[in-house]
């Protein structure tokens, strides 16, 4: 590649991976009235660092275009809330917290996580960058700092609130360009015994699995251990443990502090000889993955065809990130292939709006039932087991499910 430069390393050394072409920001859900301006759309490409084996995007948007607004809000996912809880309660315990303690949490949303310190007595703070939804938390009880997390942002926490015993990240890591501030506020803030908790997709798992839409503008980064280890490292940070999650279509869970401040785990050498072994440092691990995405954009166009020839009405389940890249990158929607109605949420503050790109209306997912569709393409297929147990009514009725990945199902 030409005119590279890591955002980790600084190498000039990139190998194209996937270009997903053209797309609007994945969460500017779109009002009707909207569709009179032109939509902006900015390249998506995937690149691997050949120097230090860090998976990024290629163009950059602005962090304040997407997240001073923000319309995800993690409370209405039942399951990302079980999930919370689980995890809270064993930080709890893992991390002897009480009165005395301290948990930041970055980019801690509706306080969906945090409520549950706030229930046990442990002061916390949450960092939110979107205004609507900061408002949201602190109206729950939660105390929420409304700004982006850096360096500069560390150093005026520690100097008003004192160190962290625990830093809690959730989905946040990726979505940072400049992850080097970023990591060296994480080395500012945590106690010099405390520990910081992150949880993020894990790059092999989109790659093994086709998890393409996974892929987007927010998501800058996409992290395998191999090169979190140097990334870490260049600010005196060292991984203790880590573990592999289901949620979000596979997860790692991350958790470090400084240079030996915790005894190294076997899990984190065993993942690192794992992926040795897979050929994550190295570019053939990455070559296959391009055409394998087309394959299954091919595979699902045909089912859709098909579906649609044969007179079968068919809307969309979950107006998600994800979605959006899917959408557009198949040509689905009112500006290409007019083969879904609409798409269904259950977020109110989705409700009303209009899907990026494709411009789908979005609907209550009561409308299942008002005007049933045959078929619903699972947009949020991460969370497939929660949705069809929330629609076996509709399912008994005949409704069927469409998977997208990692292979095109009906179910």
């Amino acid at each position: 590649m030409t005119s590279f430069s890591c955002r980790a390393c600084g190498s000039a050394t990139g190998h194209a991976v996937l270009d997903l072409g053209l797309q609007p920001l994945a969460n500017s859900l779109l009002k009707p009235a909207d569709l009179a301006e032109d939509e902006p759309r900015f390249p998506l490409r995937v690149v691997v660092c050949r120097s230090c084996w860090m998976l990024q995007i290629t163009d950059i948007v602005p962090p304040a275009a997407m997240f001073t607004e923000y319309l995800y809000f993690s409370s209405v996912s039942d399951a990302l809330l079980a999930h919370a809880a689980a995890a809270a309660e064993r930080h709890r315990t893992t991390c002897g917290l009480g009165p005395q303690s301290l948990v930041v949490e970055i980019a801690s949303n509706d306080g969906y996580l945090l409520r549950n310190f706030v229930a046990a007595g442990i002061p916390c703070l949450g960092i939110e960058p979107a205004r609507n939804i900061a408002e949201v938390a602190r109206q729950r009880g939660i105390p929420t700092r409304n700004e982006f997390f850096n360096a500069d942002t560390a150093w005026r926490v520690l100097a008003e609130q004192g160190p962290a015993d625990l830093i809690l990240g959730n989905n946040v890591f990726a979505h940072v360009p400049d992850t080097n501030d970023f990591v060296a506020g994480l080395a500012v803030l945590v106690k010099p015994g405390g520990r910081i908790v992150l949880e993020f997709p894990y790059a092999c798992d989109l790659v093994e699995h086709l998890e393409f839409d996974t892929i987007y503008h927010e998501h800058v980064f996409y992290f395998t251990l191999t090169a979190l280890v140097p990334l870490l490292a260049r600010h005196g940070l060292e991984i203790f443990d880590v573990e592999r999650l289901a949620i979000h279509g596979g997860s790692l869970r991350l958790s470090f502090g400084h240079r030996g401040a915790h005894p190294v785990r076997a899990s984190v050498p065993a993942l690192l000889s794992e992926e040795q072994a897979k050929g994550v440092p190295g570019v053939g691990y990455y070559d296959a993955f391009s055409e394998r995405v087309l394959g299954l954009k091919q595979s699902l166009l045909e089912l859709l065809r098909g579906l649609r020839g044969s007179g079968h009405r068919i809307c969309a389940y979950g107006a998600s990130a994800k979605g959006s890249t899917l959408l557009n990158f198949y040509g689905l929607g009112r500006e290409g292939l007019d083969w879904i109605d609409f798409v269904v949420d259950r977020s109110p503050a989705k409700q009303g709006r209009l899907t990026p790109g494709s411009h789908l209306p979005i609907l209550p997912v009561e409308e299942l039932r008002n005007r049933p569709p045959r078929h619903a393409l699972l947009l949020t297929w991460n969370f497939a087991e929660e949705i069809l147990a929330q629609q076996q009514e509709w399912r008994e009725g005949g409704g069927r499910f469409i998977l997208p990945l990692p292979e095109v199902r009906v179910v």
